[in-house]
């Protein structure tokens, strides 16, 4: 009995493909969890998809990743001096965001990161006058940008990365490649047929193996159903049940990132509205499972335990059986299943 990812593997597959059409020189991203199916799994479709360069985001995740993918890998996380040292072939790709960093990886293969108005992390153009002496000593792969996900200024990403294709130009560096992320393939378009002469390659994680919402879903097995009625208490913490119904053991706890979630950014009134209803609920320990019985999302019966939960089924809901499935709404970049399913 298990949490499981089932994957529509034909319907995924085709979605890769779909936005390695839109996006010629697409480099896929596997960081993190490798976005809810593993690095190992990652690393396959990447090979599958015939991509010569695959990016991480760490050069610990690159030191594990190395033995799934054969082609070249791109460290995301900027290159700081002091950092512990990670045993790396020469296949992997430094991204650097300052003077010093280039200075600091002599003979490497870089990648040099720009500021660009997520304000994050990027050289600045104050420093372009030093970058001419400073990449002499290294293998300069490209330059890289990385754009926010919305603009609620109305700024135009195609002008931003314009922008500084003018600021590096004018300092006379080489312009024969530049990495992009978050830009729409229309975007990605315009900036190809004013540069024809740099090639540019769009960083995709989410909007690659996540863009298709169709083609996978998680389910928890129910490991036990226990009927109670109202004033029955339960649980570690001995609450009492508030109504007449079923205690249902799913599988699906901390460990796997059941009832964790990432902070979201809320637009609006009613998200706001709903945000604060939500936490006034659990205030009075009463939070909402991901989990899906009989067309409803039912409520946790007390916080999740490490490997399963814990939900409340009221007595006019259908009875679940041990061995039914509950589908899961999870976040697949905090989510650890147990199995993965094709199909």
């Amino acid at each position: 009995m298990a949490l499981t990812l089932y994957v529509d593997t034909a319907r995924w597959r085709a979605h890769h493909k779909h936005v390695q059409e839109q996006f010629p020189g697409l480099v896929p991203v596997c960081k993190g969890n490798g976005y809810g199916f593993g690095h190992e799994r990652l690393s396959e479709e990447a090979t599958r998809l015939g991509s010569d360069l695959l990016a991480v985001g760490t050069t610990y995740e690159a030191a594990r990743i190395k033995d799934y993918f054969g082609g070249d890998l791109l460290v995301l996380t900027p290159y700081r001096r002091g950092e512990e040292p990670v045993p790396l072939p020469d296949r992997v790709v430094r991204s650097v965001s300052s003077i010093d960093g280039v200075y600091g990886l002599v003979g490497a293969r870089v990648v040099i990161e720009v500021m660009s108005s997520m304000k994050r992390h990027g050289i600045s153009e104050q420093d372009l006058p030093q970058l001419h002496q400073a990449i002499e000593n290294v293998r300069l792969e490209g330059f890289a940008i990385h754009l926010p996900l919305d603009r609620t200024d109305g700024t135009d990403a195609v002008e931003e990365v314009i922008g500084w294709m003018d600021r590096l130009r004018a300092a006379r560096l080489p312009l024969h490649t530049m990495f992009v992320s978050h830009l729409k393939a229309d975007e990605l378009a315009r900036l190809q047929q004013q540069f024809p002469q740099t090639r540019f390659r769009a960083r995709i994680g989410t909007r690659l193996w996540l863009g298709d919402h169709e083609a996978t879903q998680y389910r928890g097995s129910v490991l036990d159903v226990t009927r109670v009625t109202k004033g029955d208490r339960f649980g570690y913490r001995q609450q009492k049940a508030a109504s007449d119904g079923f205690l249902v053991v799913v599988a699906g706890g901390t460990s796997h990132g059941v009832g964790l979630e990432a902070p979201k950014a809320l637009h609006g009134v009613m998200p706001r509205a709903k945000g604060v209803a939500r936490a006034g609920l659990a205030t009075v320990n009463r939070n909402l499972s991901p989990f899906v019985w009989d067309g409803k999302q039912r409520w946790f019966a007390e916080p999740p335990h490490m490997q399963v939960s814990i939900l409340f089924v009221p007595s006019e809901a259908a009875e679940p059986k041990v061995g039914d499935e509950l589908v899961a709404h999870l976040r697949h970049t905090t989510t650890q299943f147990d199995r993965i399913v094709d199909c």
